[in-house]
Formats: structure tokens, sequence, C-alpha cells
């Protein structure tokens, strides 16, 4: 059965493919299913925006189950910002380096418990009999005092995840994907594919 996932990140499609690799599916991107579609996130919430993609993809193809997340960073003292704008922040073109470092200059003076922020991640499933399915999962943390890590991307350098005394650019993928937001829904929504094959 193809899964076809509606990203174009290659850092993404290489974590969904380490959780997914012991299902019978074949994952394939957008482009390497063949297609080439822009949705627009005006969703008011992750899940609106997962559904929007999902339902995108699904209206092209209908012998595979699609998958779509939409995903951000919260930061409680910016009042959860900057949300589901997380990949617009401060423009789509905008690198995360400068991304991270406003963000860490937003929240200079700001100390301890106050820094508390989650990576969310809601992923939809849309499939052949177009039952659709999403689930959302958090990682806690808070925002670093400094950017730290090379691995991972996006915000990872400067999310902090106190029980392991590291930002999530300093895990491994493996540890990423035990503890992370996407890991999580990604594991959760296994769930519903392995259901749906049986």
């Amino acid at each position: 059965m193809k899964l076809i996932f509606a990203t174009g990140n290659k850092n993404k499609m290489e974590e969904i493919r380490q959780i997914m690799s012991d299902t019978d599916y074949e994952v394939l991107s957008m482009k390497e299913a063949g297609i080439e579609i822009d949705v627009e996130e005006n969703g008011a919430t992750f899940e609106e925006n997962a559904l929007l993609k999902a339902e995108a993809i699904a209206n092209k193809i209908t012998d595979a189950i699609v998958l779509a997340d939409d995903s951000g960073l919260e930061i409680d003292y910016l009042g959860k910002e900057p949300g589901v704008r997380s990949s617009r922040f401060l423009g789509e073109d905008t690198s995360y380096a400068v991304k991270n470092n406003h963000i860490l200059n937003l929240l200079e003076g700001v100390q301890g418990k106050k820094r508390s922020a989650r990576f969310v991640c809601v992923i939809a499933a849309i499939f052949p009999n177009k039952k659709k399915e999403t689930v959302r999962a958090t990682i806690e943390g808070e925002i670093a005092m400094e950017s730290k890590g090379e691995e991972g991307f996006g915000y990872d350098p400067i999310f902090y995840v106190p029980e392991f005394g590291c930002t999530t650019a300093e895990l491994t993928m493996e540890q990423k994907n035990q503890i992370s937001h996407r890991g999580k829904a990604l594991t959760e929504i296994k769930k519903k594919l392995i259901a749906f094959a049986e």
C-alpha cells in the first residue's frame, strides 16, 4: 500500500521513513508521487492546516493513504506564538538561524519556567475510503538561553529538553524520534494505519 506524505521537506521525510520502517507501506513524498501543489495554510489551528494539505492531495490520488502534518513551536511567554505561523514566522524565506536569534532576543531577561514552550504536531490521515483521522502530540520543554546543536532542523537548536539536559538539536535522530512531537504523532497514526490494513 502506498502512503503519500504531503511534504517536500527532506528532513521530515527522513524522520517519517525511519519511524514507518517496520510497516509494509511504501512511503513517498509529494514529489516522489509526482504531485506538485501549493496549499495555502490559512487554518486557525494545526488540525485545520493538516487537513487542508491532506485533502488537497487526496483529491488527486485515490489509491493511497495520504498523510499531512502541521507542526510548530508554541512559546507561552509570547502568547503561544509563533504557533501555526511557525514556518512563516518573519517570512517563509527567512532562515531559521535568524528566526531562532529573534526569539532569543524576544526572551532576553526572561528566566526559568517563564521560558516554557512546546513543539506541537498534528497529523491528518485520509484513507482511500475517504475516512479522516487526526492525531495531536506534543513535547514540553523551554526556550534555551542560547542556540546549541547541529542535529535536527528548524527551531531544534533553541528548544531545550530538561530531562535530557540539552536541546533537540543535540539529540541523535533515534533519541529525538522517541520523544519528539512528530515521533509521538507518527507512532499514534501508525496504529490507525495498521488497524486500517487489517
